[in-house]
């Protein structure tokens, strides 16, 4: 059985915290950032899980005990598509987002900012302050 060595593992939660953290700024261009380093750290993770280094995987190559896993391989091969044309949509939207408003932060919406700031009320609804009553009674 393969297992990830400590090192890959360390990489890979620097890779998805640093994705993590770009991600959560008001800047769309470290927004697209951090998409793309959270697509790389799941590339990364991809090929970790494939097992270690082995024959091609092809029939007539050799034992099929010592070919490697194919799928781990494609399934990087369309997630690198996959943040290729996400990467491309999104600057795409920055650029534009740029282009009309001349920066690229993104805003509050102010409609959450209202609920946000209403008071923190709970009131039971009438049927169960009844209910409530006659349990204690």
């Amino acid at each position: 059985m393969f297992t990830i060595n400590i090192t890959m593992a360390v990489l890979l939660a620097g890779v998805y915290t640093v994705g993590f953290y770009l991600l959560m700024q008001r800047s769309l261009m470290r927004v697209v950032l951090g998409i793309m380093i959270i697509g790389h750290g799941a590339n990364l993770f991809l090929q970790a899980a494939g097992g270690p280094p082995g024959d091609p995987a092809m029939v007539a190559a050799g034992v099929p005990e010592n070919m490697v896993d194919p799928l781990p391989q494609a399934m990087a091969l369309t997630a690198i598509v996959i943040t290729f044309a996400l990467t491309t949509f999104l600057l795409a939207l920055a650029y534009r987002s740029w282009v009309f408003l001349g920066h690229d932060e993104v805003q509050d919406d102010l409609h959450d900012y209202r609920i946000r700031r209403l008071p923190r009320r709970y009131t039971k609804p009438d049927s169960l302050v009844g209910s409530d009553s006659e349990a204690n009674s």
